[in-house]
């Protein structure tokens, strides 16, 4: 299963956005709810959809160097959801694995006429509520903090400000009005 973002841009994205989730749910449960593509297409009208993160389809063909099947995946997408309508999301955490798939992301956005936009995960709402969550994730894991094969987030996953987003993507300006115009 990947991740992947959905939006809705009017009532009828919505309605449909709840009808993907409550069929994920009840007909689509496998320890996770999940949907596929043909149900997705058949309830794409007023949804806008963006890649996802680093688990997300596009961005997992890229991280193994499969490329084909990351052009492929944009191009059903965009197929989807029409090039107006799918985003490529650019993040930046400080990884490494981030920033090989913003090298390609730009590219195949481009190739396929699709806009970019700049994301950030968020999982605490500011920078200094990085060791408070650190802990409660240890808490929720029952691990330790000092035990070396916990989970782990990097602090980089709190609520960015505007001007911190564009710091971080100053060669896409393009990523930050699009994410200012979704």
């Amino acid at each position: 299963a990947y991740h992947f973002t959905l939006l809705t841009r009017d009532e009828t994205g919505y309605r449909n956005l709840v009808k993907l989730m409550s069929i994920a749910h009840l007909e689509g449960m496998h320890y996770k709810p999940r949907i596929d593509k043909e149900l997705l297409a058949a309830h794409s009208a007023g949804l806008i959809g963006m890649s996802a993160c680093l688990k997300g389809e596009i961005n997992m063909a890229i991280q193994a160097d499969q490329l084909d099947k990351a052009r492929a995946s944009a191009a059903t997408f965009r197929d989807i959801f029409g090039a107006e309508n799918f985003f490529l999301e650019l993040h930046d955490h400080g990884l490494e694995a981030q920033r090989k798939c913003n090298r390609v992301l730009p590219k195949i956005g481009q190739e396929f006429g699709l806009g970019l936009v700049a994301a950030n995960d968020v999982h605490f709402l500011e920078r200094s509520h990085h060791e408070a969550h650190d802990v409660m994730i240890c808490i929720g894991t029952g691990k330790m903090v000092h035990d070396e094969k916990r989970m782990r987030y990097v602090p980089e996953l709190y609520f960015k400000s505007a001007e911190e987003m564009r710091a971080l993507f100053p060669e896409h300006p393009e990523a930050i009005s699009n994410t200012i115009a979704i």
